[in-house]
Parts: structure tokens; sequence; C-alpha cells
């Protein structure tokens, strides 16, 4: 019972850590990775355009 315990205790802390970290509106790994990429986006439209 202990053992089921501290893995269900474990995987709640993953999911905060997850939320808190990579799923953060504007600070999060994937909004920095949005914004870099349509930085890039951007970039590669401007040397394209004659």
């Amino acid at each position: 019972m202990r053992n089921i315990l501290i893995t269900v205790m474990m995987l709640v802390v993953v999911i905060l850590l997850f939320n808190a970290i990579v799923a953060k509106d504007t600070t999060g790994t994937k909004a920095q990775i949005q914004t870099q990429g349509d930085n890039a986006n951007t970039k590669i439209g401007t040397l394209l355009t004659p």
C-alpha cells in the first residue's frame, strides 16, 4: 500500500512540474519554442521576398 501511495505522489509531482515548466502560458518551454519558431519563419520570409 505504501508503494502505491509513493508512486501516486511522485506522479502528481511530475504533473505539477510539467505544468510549471513546459506548459506555462507565456514563459514555458512550449511558448519559448513557439516564439523562436515564429521569429525564424519571419526572417526566412524576409529573405525570400524580392
